[in-house]
């Protein structure tokens, strides 16, 4: 067996039937129980980013969400949805939309409990947080304690080779073959130049890399989807038959597409945890730097988080590809399959993957098409690798924070950041198949983790939503104290309670908020 054909059979054990369903179903379980707040609450998430404050410990609600888009908006907005309407047909962008809509109800979950347990970097002082630091902390009073203890450690441990192995090379890849494609450029010059500017970016610690993410991916992303918009704008006279196309497709009324509208629902999931990372577990640690009075604000910025990636900028690429008709789906799942519809202006050479968009762009701007997406997917794919080594950093100062060595914490981090300067280095020049299926195998790795896990600990991020709720009807800013809710291990936000008490601050006071205790979850932590 090759090593590709053990990459595809473990990709398709983790992204059985089971996962698919699993992401759907919790998205609209937690959509149930939050009382739909990716909808009610969308005034609140836009009032966060506009007020929210940073500190010298923390980032701004603003520079945590661009730190999480950093991580999100990458290859998967352009090169999987491509991936996702080549094997799933223009259904799976239906679904993409489904998974964001119910992902965002499952993103607030994940990133509110990554703001509860958060802690700081004995080192650096810098917030730190992630599922690894809830799942340890939320039942450490408990006999369960232990058990939860190991089932962190393990996602720790996955997320560290996720994040620094698995998962950069297909992002560097997808640069390196979309500058290829534009300009011949052999892929070891896109190797070097990716390398030299990550080097720099993730020696400077998590600020440098919120202020970097903050500055580059509103003017990347803003400027993908205008352009998106000018396409789409100039054939504007496709617009009802994408629509069409897209809802025809999802529902297995197309006359082409009917057949395969399982995998119209399994790549638009798949793509879509892919591209949004909803549940992935990715989220909580750009949540956890926040600067917040409240968990449940950054929780609702990290919703907000997955209809920008999955609404605005996947949406974005599939109008491109679909209104230009620059597409071919395949049957099979492989690009060796026999072709089940023809788009009609893809190059015969062109590729899935980027290359889908590149020939969009080019059919409406003519020669400018290859350029722009390459452009544009080195700032999304560079910005991503950045972000995921971010996430591997907090999960490494997880596994070694109790070590009474600095050196020794110092010297593991310096490697890690050599293993994903490496890892970015072989993915530029490697080929592509086994790229996306690792980098799936990562993403899926994490997803069943993390998904499991907060179904257990779902009860401390309800009861701060309805805190906050009850807080804001009472005309307050809200303010945390985890202890009248019976959130139990909460260090650092009862440690900013007693301050703030002492200090007067209103919405803190126990009597006040001691009914939020009850009817808010089962978890009693």
């Amino acid at each position: 067996m090759s090593f590709a054909d053990l990459v595809t059979e473990i990709n398709d054990v983790i992204w059985s039937p089971a996962l698919i369903w699993l992401c759907l179903i919790v998205g609209l379980y937690f959509t149930v129980r939050t009382m739909f707040l990716q909808f009610v609450n969308i005034p609140d998430m836009v009032k966060q980013l506009r007020e929210g404050e940073d500190s010298a410990d923390g980032t701004s609600s603003l520079q945590s969400l661009m730190m999480s888009l950093a991580g999100r908006v990458g290859m998967g907005n352009i090169g999987g949805v491509a991936t996702a309407i080549a094997f799933g047909g223009p259904g799976a962008v239906f679904w993409m939309w489904v998974m964001a809509l119910l992902g965002a109800a499952t993103s607030f979950i994940e990133s509110t409990l990554g703001q509860i347990y958060k802690e700081r970097d004995p080192d650096t002082g810098e917030y730190r947080g992630g599922p690894a630091y809830y799942f340890e902390k939320a039942y450490r009073h408990t006999a369960a304690g232990g058990a939860f203890k190991v089932y962190a450690i393990l996602f720790a441990i996955v997320t560290v080779f996720a994040t620094s192995y698995f998962l950069p090379g297909v992002q560097a890849n997808g640069v390196a073959a979309a500058m290829e494609q534009a300009w011949s450029l052999p892929p070891w010059v896109a190797a070097v130049g990716m390398v030299i500017l990550l080097a720099f970016i993730v020696l400077g610690g998590v600020k440098r890399i919120a202020t970097f993410a903050v500055y580059v991916v509103p003017i990347m992303a803003i400027a993908y989807i205008i352009l998106a918009l000018v396409v789409l704008f100039m054939n504007w006279e496709q617009i009802p038959e994408v629509f069409g196309t897209i809802f025809s497709s999802a529902f297995g009324t197309h006359a082409v597409f009917g057949a395969i509208l399982g995998l119209a629902i399994q790549w638009g999931v798949k793509r879509g945890v892919y591209s949004n990372e909803a549940g992935q577990g990715t989220g909580p640690h750009a949540a956890a730097a926040a600067e917040v009075s409240h968990p449940a604000k950054q929780g609702f910025v990290q919703a907000f988080a997955v209809y920008i990636d999955t609404l605005f900028v996947c949406s974005a690429t599939a109008f491109i590809i679909i209104s230009t008709g620059a597409y071919r789906v395949f049957e099979g799942e492989s690009e060796t399959g026999r072709v089940l519809f023809e788009g009609g202006t893809l190059p015969v050479t062109a590729s899935v993957g980027p290359a889908f968009v590149q020939s969009g762009f080019d059919a409406v701007f003519a020669g400018f098409g290859p350029t722009f997406v390459a452009i544009a997917l080195a700032f999304f794919a560079f910005t991503t690798i950045v972000a995921y080594y971010y996430m591997a950093e907090v999960n490494l100062v997880y596994l070694t924070r109790t070590l009474r060595n600095g050196t020794v914490r110092r010297v593991a981090l310096r490697l890690l950041q050599a293993l994903i300067l490496v890892s970015v280095a072989y993915g530029a020049v490697a080929t592509t198949g086994a790229a996306w299926g690792l980098g799936d195998i990562g993403v899926g790795s994490m997803a069943w983790l993390n998904i499991l896990g907060i179904l257990v600990l779902q009860g401390p991020a309800l009861k701060a939503l309805k805190d906050y709720r009850a807080q804001k009807k009472q005309g307050l800013d809200p303010q945390f104290d985890p202890r009248p809710l019976g959130i139990k291990n909460a260090d650092f936000w009862e440690h900013r309670a007693d301050g703030l008490i002492t200090q007067g601050v209103g919405g803190l006071s126990t009597d006040v908020r001691a009914d939020t205790a009850d009817g808010a979850g089962s978890h009693r932590a």
